[in-house]
């Protein structure tokens, strides 16, 4: 259970213009509220109907005393648009705005005219510069309205994570990853926090916690999640006490925030200095709502912490990172799923993705790469042991990522696909991805918007969720793994 996001309590509010019948808005607020219980969502169905900025005062006051940090404002008729707007603007959490259809028989003084309201409502929050939340199809009876609270509780988690989120930093970039580039202004512009640190801040912590009392406990339960033989026993006391480091640092610096997510530098110099490589204490931490991001790479900490909130799940982060060799796909993959070779690629990372999203032959290894490079050649690995290595379970994912780039602006793309079921014959935390003409989404998306090689990847397919949360958040370029019939702007349409 993750337990670095927020727990979301809905409220729901009815509005009534003066010259309609208000009986008309409470009756359909109370069949929407059951509806929503019907579905399984608990809503706080407040008593107060808005028809004045009195009585806006008052609902908001009411919800709030009800522990409410998000609230759907129901147009049971036409509505008085500026007390209906100004919910969004007094009320301290996201809103969203739906509408009552027609639909009791009585269009004399049953007709509330809501659809018609919602037209003044969103002119009047655009006019007042207020971000309320319009679903694609924002009017209904009551039980579609509540199917749209249902999809409106993660839209709401991710927007009350970010507004509650620290990041927490170590180390600046590494050398010749200067890819990962992460401007700062993009994450105050979505109100989020960030705390940056030196390594040595880390490691002096991390010294700190020798012989912490705690060890043994986080210890006895990395070996209980890995199993016998699948694990280095003489490396588990350093990295619990690392863990333990990580989590005492997150609740002495979260400040005036709720919520965290780190991004470290975990090479060249980490494993040296502290003994062992990361990744593998990186995995557990994400495995309970805490993301730990390789490289520094801020947008992509972000990022993942998104994902939590929308899937309730966690996620993982991966390069983009290899082809899939043409033997892999002809043995494995054509004619056994609809793919060509080009919408195929290899998701890697050295060892951050989560124990419980790897196939059941995972294990803490060492980094071939940074053994190569930081222990003498011929020698045992020692310090770059430390990984969590295995291939990505196959099923559903939604690669996506948000980005500040270098000019300063947020972006973002989302494509959905699967991990498809095929041995990758590799090392590292890694799976063979499998997304709808990858290749032209690789081009004139990843490569022509400059994206880093980061890439988050959630275990569902989220990407409507992903799509509106991105929309809420003001992200003007969410860009999307297009069909052939639509060409990206810098598609050569003779090619």
């Amino acid at each position: 259970m993750l337990t670095n996001i927020p727990v979301v309590k809905l409220g729901i509010v009815a509005v009534s213009r003066d010259c309609f019948i208000i009986s008309l808005s409470e009756r359909r607020r109370a069949a929407v509220a059951e509806a929503c219980r019907a579905r399984g969502v608990d809503v706080y169905e407040a008593k107060t109907t808005v028809e004045n900025e009195a009585d806006m005062l008052k609902a908001v006051e009411e919800v709030k005393a009800a522990g409410c940090n998000a609230l759907t404002v129901f147009l049971g008729n036409f509505g008085p648009e500026t007390p209906e707007t100004l919910l969004a603007k007094y009320f301290d959490g996201p809103c969203m705005f739906v509408a009552a259809a027609e639909g009791d028989g009585d269009l004399i003084n049953g007709r509330g005219d809501a659809y018609c309201g919602m037209l003044n409502c969103s002119y009047n929050l655009h006019m007042r510069h207020l971000n309320g939340y319009i679903p694609p199809y924002p009017v209904g009876t009551a039980e579609e309205l509540a199917e749209k609270v249902a999809d409106f509780v993660p839209i709401a988690r991710a927007v009350l994570g970010l507004k509650g989120l620290k990041i927490i930093t170590f180390g600046p970039r590494p050398q010749d990853f200067f890819a990962c580039n992460a401007p700062i202004k993009g994450l105050y512009e979505l109100g989020v926090e960030i705390e940056e640190n030196s390594e040595l801040d880390l490691l002096v912590s991390y010294k700190a916690h020798a012989g912490d009392p705690r060890i043994p406990e986080v210890c006895a339960d990395m070996a209980a999640e890995m199993g016998e033989g699948r694990y280095y026993p003489e490396l588990s006391e350093r990295m619990a006490q690392f863990e333990l480091t990580l989590l005492d640092w997150a609740e002495a610096h979260k400040g005036a925030r709720k919520y965290v997510a780190f991004a470290d530098k975990c090479w060249p110099a980490f494993p040296e200095a502290f003994g062992f490589e990361p990744c593998y204490v990186n995995s557990r931490l994400a495995s309970r709502g805490i993301p730990v991001s390789c490289e520094v790479d801020i947008y992509g900490a972000l990022s993942e912490y998104i994902g939590m909130c929308v899937t309730g799940d966690t996620v993982t982060l991966l390069d983009i990172n290899n082809s899939v060799p043409a033997s892999i796909y002809e043995e494995e993959i054509r004619g056994k799923h609809d793919y060509v070779l080009t919408d195929t690629f290899m998701g890697f990372h050295c060892g951050n993705t989560p124990a419980c999203k790897l196939c059941a032959d995972r294990a803490v290894k060492y980094q071939l790469i940074q053994h190569r490079l930081l222990e003498p050649k011929g020698s045992e690995p020692d310090f770059t042991r430390g990984t969590l290595e295995g291939d990505i379970a196959p099923g559903e994912i939604t690669f996506y990522r948000l980005q500040c780039d270098s000019d300063g602006v947020l972006r973002s793309y989302i494509a959905q696909g699967e991990v498809l079921p095929v041995a990758t014959r590799s090392f590292g935390g890694i799976g063979i991805f499998a997304i709808p003409e990858m290749g032209r989404f690789y081009r004139h998306v990843l490569l022509e918007k400059h994206y880093p090689h980061h890439g988050a990847v959630a275990f569902s397919h989220c990407a409507r969720t992903l799509f509106e949360v991105f929309r809420l958040l003001g992200i003007q370029d969410i860009a999307w793994n297009r069909p052939k019939s639509i060409p990206y702007p810098t598609e050569n349409p003779w090619a």
